[in-house]
């Protein structure tokens, strides 16, 4: 890593202002373009060809487990948690490394966003994804247009899996024409293999368009996608391995195809992978079809051998995992769903209901074997980095548990009824506030509102639109309270104080709701001749998520493995997503080719792991990186009370809101002009990037000039 030492305040201020310019228009910076001096590296590691730099060279292997909506705390006080039931998990990470408590997602809460938050180190607005799992934009006649986030990293906005694509900007995109840093990228160049496990936009994502995208449209592939798409989806989608310069697993005898990123920083040609179970399973299950942990052939529901579906189980992902590990795939990303559901298809479990409770046993099981398993293979937390999180809490909606005294493991649960409560904002707004304004809303507890004819923020339709669903209150058909339905309101100048604003303008909603959490808001019959507000008596939704609230925004991270600190459960280090790619980087010695929004968690590394300016500055650092989240992530500080003072706005008289909207504007100019130069100083400590030097007088001014910040606009919402 770079140690420049004390080469001047000016040298500070010339790269603060580079990398201001870049940020604020939403690229990615070339860290490659930022001249590294002096550079220090750690010996790599000589096992195979994967050259792994961590501080003492003893990581070996990286395993990465993303879940879906997994809780570590009680959504009943009386039943224990996810990870409670799980003690093989919760005990594996608080015994041998660090479990992050008061850890956040970032905004709005969804699993694509937040899967990429993580994996990229960076904020929706640098990687194309703000939203949600999908996602609308505006066309040029103002209507909208329904894209997919889960595609392929290099595809372009998929019209709902459309083929061809109507719109040919890429859907992971991180400046205009440009497709966003692929997370794969720093493995694959230090000569390790990486394997996707249902891990999103790693991996082919769907038939229609993926498929013939990478194999062509008249391929085999193709055809089979056509012809058989139940079938294609186990054999091609869901499952890939990126391969080293090289590497013959993803040689084309093995039926590997080029690794194609037009826009990597620096190049990437020369590389393969391997795409879908078809290609992947007899590399690394030469002796028989690919089984899971309990010992069954993977397969679909219909019984085709292959990826069994998005809805990946424990059982299964694990498995894939653990045969990747053995066979030369030493870097492995994998997706686990959540434990409250059946299936996508529902129904819907509550907490401590007697077979979610059973689903979590199964889940506890499956880490059991799967820990043993790596132990009988040499990989263990001495040798292994292991990163364990989930994208984003959810919020349970129904009424009290019956019996009350219920735990789920000695008495079960049982909740009736049960459902999130859908929410016809069209009728609502038509019937009680005579708006019948045409509108497109992406449903959620967290609605994006697309007016059509895509009007300004300022015009009076907009406004009209926004001092309306400020006033709607619904009755809560569980306890009969009368609430307010919208709690938080955002419009893009909120928008991209949050990091929600993409370098695709078309993507950018008139107005994002933020809902109380039991409300699912959607259209509807603007006669509300139907229920305007209804049970989802179906019992397949009944955990809302999106929204601002804190049991879906404050989830956990696991980190164990060589340089990590045995801290056991922490509540006390304020972290989010975005944290999560640069603290990995360090750890294993190695870097991406852009600057991060997130930081490294000095705290939770021990000494020798840490960059050697920072473990010699340690409290300075520490104090500029915790000032620096609460300045710049969307739920610290500063974005919860912007976002207070943005709802505001919206729902007062024409005068107010540009009052604060001004105010908004200029207050994020400066924002990020100071973030910008705290990240600098980050970046320059933890990579080496930049010409920057140690100086503990310029890093004081950024912690006051950040408190000052944050304590101006705690000011105005106190004033309002």
């Amino acid at each position: 890593m770079n140690r420049l030492v004390k080469k001047g305040i000016q040298l500070l201020f010339h790269l603060a202002a580079i990398i201001m310019v870049a940020m604020t228009s939403t690229t990615f910076v070339d860290a490659r373009a930022l001249s590294p001096q002096n550079h220090i590296s750690y010996t790599p590691t000589n096992r195979s060809t994967c050259h792994l730099n961590s501080p003492q060279g003893n990581v070996q292997h990286v395993i990465y487990i993303q879940f879906d909506n997994v809780h570590f705390t009680r959504d009943n006080p009386n039943v224990p948690s996810d990870l409670e039931q799980m003690p093989h998990l919760l005990n594996f990470i608080k015994n041998n490394g660090t479990m992050l408590t008061n850890h956040h997602t970032g905004l709005i809460a969804h699993t694509s966003p937040g899967l990429l938050n993580a994996m990229t180190g960076v904020y929706g607005a640098r990687h194309g994804i703000p939203l949600y799992n999908s996602y609308r934009y505006f066309k040029p006649d103002g209507t909208t247009g329904l894209a997919q986030s889960f595609a392929y990293w290099t595809s372009p906005v998929n019209d709902s899996h459309t083929s061809p694509p109507t719109d040919t900007a890429y859907n992971m995109i991180s400046a205009p024409n440009t497709n966003t840093p692929a997370p794969w990228v720093p493995y694959t160049r230090a000569g390790c293999n990486v394997g996707g496990v249902d891990m999103v936009n790693t991996v082919l994502e769907n038939t229609s368009y993926d498929v013939p995208a990478i194999y062509g449209p008249n391929s085999p592939q193709a055809q089979e996608a056509l012809t058989n798409p139940k079938q294609a989806m186990a054999d091609y989608v869901g499952i890939a391995v990126h391969c080293a310069s090289g590497d013959v697993l993803c040689s084309s005898a093995n039926n590997g195809l080029p690794d194609m990123l037009p826009n990597e920083p620096g190049g990437y040609a020369g590389y393969s992978a391997l795409y879908g179970h078809k290609y992947v399973a007899p590399q690394i299950s030469p002796n028989g079809p690919l089984t899971n942990l309990d010992g069954n052939v993977i397969q679909d529901s219909q019984g085709n051998a292959g990826f069994p579906g998005f809805d990946l189980r424990p059982t299964d992902s694990l498995a894939y995992v653990a045969a990747m590990q053995e066979h030369n795939v030493p870097v492995t990303y994998a997706f686990i769903a959540d434990a409250h559901d059946a299936s996508s298809s529902g129904p819907a479990y509550g907490p401590g209901e007697a077979a979610y409770v059973a689903q979590l046993k199964a889940y506890d099981d499956a880490f059991g074997k799967f820990f043993t398993r790596l132990a009988n293979d040499g990989i263990t937390s001495r040798n292994t980095l292991f990163v364990i999180t989930a994208d984003e809490g959810d919020h349970f909606v129904g009424g009290p548990p019956s019996p009350a005294n219920c735990d789920g493991i000695n008495i079960p649960c049982t909740y009736s009824p049960f459902g999130e409560l859908n929410t016809n904002l069209t009728g609502l707004l038509a019937t009680r506030q005579g708006v019948t304004t045409p509108f497109t809303v992406l449903a959620d507890a967290a609605p994006s509102i697309y007016i059509t004819g895509n009007p300004a923020r300022t015009d009076p339709v907009t406004r009209t639109f926004s001092q309306a669903s400020a006033t709607l209150h619904v009755t809560n058909l569980f306890t009969g309270a009368n609430e307010k339905l919208i709690n938080y309101m955002a419009d893009p100048v909120e928008l991209n104080l949050l990091h929600m604003v993409t370098a695709d303008p078309a993507r950018t909603p008139t107005l994002v709701q933020f809902a109380n959490p039991n409300y699912y808001v959607e259209t509807g019959d603007p006669n509300c001749n139907s229920p305007c507000v209804s049970i989802a008596m179906n019992s397949q939704y009944a955990w809302n998520h999106g929204t601002v609230s804190p049991d879906i925004n404050t989830t956990w991270l696991g980190i164990v493995g060589p340089g990590v600190q045995k801290l056991g459960i922490d509540n006390s280090i304020w972290s989010d997503h975005t944290d999560t790619r640069p603290t990995m980087m360090a750890l294993l010695g190695l870097k991406d080719d852009y600057i991060h929004d997130g930081r490294v968690l000095f705290e939770i590394l021990r000494p020798h792991a840490l960059p050697w300016l920072v473990r010699h500055n340690l409290s300075c650092y520490i104090q500029l990186a915790q000032k620096y989240k609460q300045l710049n992530a969307p739920l610290g500080q500063f974005g919860q009370a912007t976002l207070q003072i943005s709802t505001i706005a919206l729902s007062s008289n024409d005068a107010t809101y540009t009052r604060l909207e001004n105010l908004l504007q200029s207050i994020g100019t400066q924002r990020d002009s100071i973030t910008n130069s705290m990240i600098a100083q980050l970046e320059y400590a933890e990579f080496g990037w930049g010409t920057n030097s140690y100086n503990k007088v310029q890093i004081t001014r950024l912690i006051k000039l950040a408190e000052v910040q944050i304590n101006r606009v705690k000011s105005l919402l106190r004033k309002q």
